[in-house]
């Protein structure tokens, strides 16, 4: 059944994709060291591509470890996990960090007898975690084979897939300079690296266009990987460096002179009060936004057109036993102050919530039964200790689960504790970060830029969740609050170009 579905699936591949796939099953057969990196925007079925490799390899009796840099990508994947969750990666890494895996375990036992290593989405993870790994890989595979010691990744076959136009790793208070060194662009690693390119955008194959709508989306394409190659006609602004400002064509555009939140919305949520309960019609839209705040406040202005009464969940907080004790902890921060953080990732204090609204969750629960970090759902019923959803996204749509609440620490430079907060790993997902939105593919998609986008390749993945121009609406405040045409693009063509002159 399995050698049945690969020779299907390998028989789809496009000319691009067929040359990736001989390439790394080739090295896989013969048992070579091998590091590629599998390069190509939205479109070009890197997914369908990762699909038919692992299929075939299975179908072979190889073991294929297949892991992504977010929850909601690893779904993607057959048998999918997340890199950090699979290899045991930690998350406080420093430059010399290695893996959690010892000899003699068994996941060192599988990853000995595994033909291969696939790691999807790849930019967007810090370069420290590929070195880590690396670390750890040679110390495994050099136990039997002293010489594996010194080769990358111990002598594993090791596939990155991904689109440096997209988000790079984040760095806290990070500048330039220290964003593009926390890539694996500028890893040691990255000079035995053969990267592999994917041209062709499969979505201008589906036999149900006619020759108009195909190319709109060949023109929409291009426009979109113009913004991520920072080709698009720019302006520059006061002392800035290099020309960022650029001009959003008007058909994209959302114009009003009276309540902007309200005017996206009404573009993004059509009939709104109708459908606020419809699994389809909320699972294919969003609105995506630069930062928290503004996200925040859209969510709040729909979550008050929802029918029927909130109800409000409160957290526990308490400064975790793991901190290192200091007299007069509780009079210093007390319950008032520990409820007022609010940090990204993490669940708020006051939670409110309605029968109809929707959810992303903020953490891993269980990845076979589709609950990752970053997964949709419709919160169907409102319990005391647990919420009952529907999940919108991923493999498990339409599935019902519970979602109990769990108690979840983060901690930050500007305090000298671990907060612990005891809530719903949830919060309301109308509108997301563009960050969070990476990974998301969506039929509409307001973006909202009250404030421009401030890192490299926000843009990008913001314009880039629609799958389609006419799926794609852009708000843009200018500084006297009327509504503009122009916005910011950030492009570090440093890493671009780090990755297109790699070994080929």
């Amino acid at each position: 059944m399995l050698s049945m579905q690969a020779v299907s699936l390998v028989s789809q591949l496009n000319p691009d994709q067929k040359h990736v796939f001989d390439t790394i099953i080739a090295r896989v057969s013969c048992n070579c060291p091998g590091f590629f990196f599998v390069c190509g925007h939205g479109g070009t079925g890197k997914t369908f591509l990762w699909n038919a490799i692992i299929t075939h390899l299975r179908s072979e009796k190889k073991i294929v470890l297949a892991v992504a840099s977010s929850g909601v990508v690893s779904l993607l994947l057959p048998k999918g996990r997340t890199a950090h969750s699979r290899f045991k990666i930690p998350f406080d890494l420093n430059e010399a960090g290695t893996c959690s895996i010892k000899r003699g375990t068994m996941l060192a036992e599988l990853i000995k007898v595994s033909a291969l290593i696939i790691w999807d989405e790849a930019p967007m993870t810090h370069r420290y975690c590929f070195e880590a790994l690396d670390r750890t890989l040679r110390d495994i595979l050099s136990e039997e084979k002293p010489a594996n010691a010194i080769v990358p990744f111990g002598g594993k076959p090791v596939v990155l897939g991904g689109d440096f136009r997209q988000i790079l790793p984040v760095v806290r208070k990070g500048s330039r300079s220290a964003i593009v060194n926390a890539s694996i662009t500028s890893s040691k690693l990255w000079q035995h690296v053969s990267v592999l390119k994917l041209h062709t955008n499969m979505r201008l194959h589906n036999p149900s266009l006619d020759a108009t709508q195909r190319a709109e989306i060949e023109s929409f394409g291009k426009w979109i990987l113009s913004i991520g190659d920072g080709t698009i006609a720019a302006e520059q602004r006061g002392e800035e460096r290099e020309a960022s400002w650029i001009t959003i064509p008007d058909d994209l555009l959302v114009d009003t002179s009276g309540d902007k939140t309200a005017a996206l919305v009404a573009e993004v949520f059509p009939d709104f009060i109708m459908n606020y309960k419809n699994p389809e019609y909320l699972a294919a839209r969003a609105i995506v936004c630069p930062n928290n705040q503004d996200a925040d406040d859209i969510n709040d202005y729909i979550v008050k057109l929802v029918p029927g009464d909130d109800v409000q969940y409160l957290s526990c907080d308490t400064i975790s036993k793991s901190t290192e004790h200091i007299p007069d902890f509780d009079v210093l921060y007390p319950t008032e102050f520990l409820n007022s953080i609010n940090t990204n990732n993490f669940p708020i204090h006051k939670l409110v919530l309605k029968k109809g609204v929707i959810v992303m969750l903020l953490r891993n629960l269980n990845q076979t039964m589709g609950l990752c970090n970053g997964t949709r759902l419709l919160v169907t019923q409102l319990g005391q200790r647990v919420l009952c959803c529907t999940i919108l996204t991923g493999c498990r749509v339409g599935e019902e689960v519970f979602i109990p609440r769990i108690a979840l620490n983060t901690t930050d430079v500007k305090w000298p504790f671990t907060l612990q907060r005891r809530q719903f790993p949830v919060r309301i997902c109308y509108a997301m970060t563009i960050n969070r939105s990476q990974g998301q593919t969506l039929s509409t998609v307001g973006l909202c830029l009250k404030k421009s986008v401030f890192t490299h390749g926000q843009l990008y993945v913001a314009v880039s969740r629609s799958t389609s121009r006419s799926g794609l609406r852009i708000l843009i405040e200018n500084d006297n609050g009327s509504c503009g045409s122009q916005t910011r693009n950030v492009v570090y063509r440093e890493v671009l170009d780090a990755a297109n002159t790699a070994s080929a």
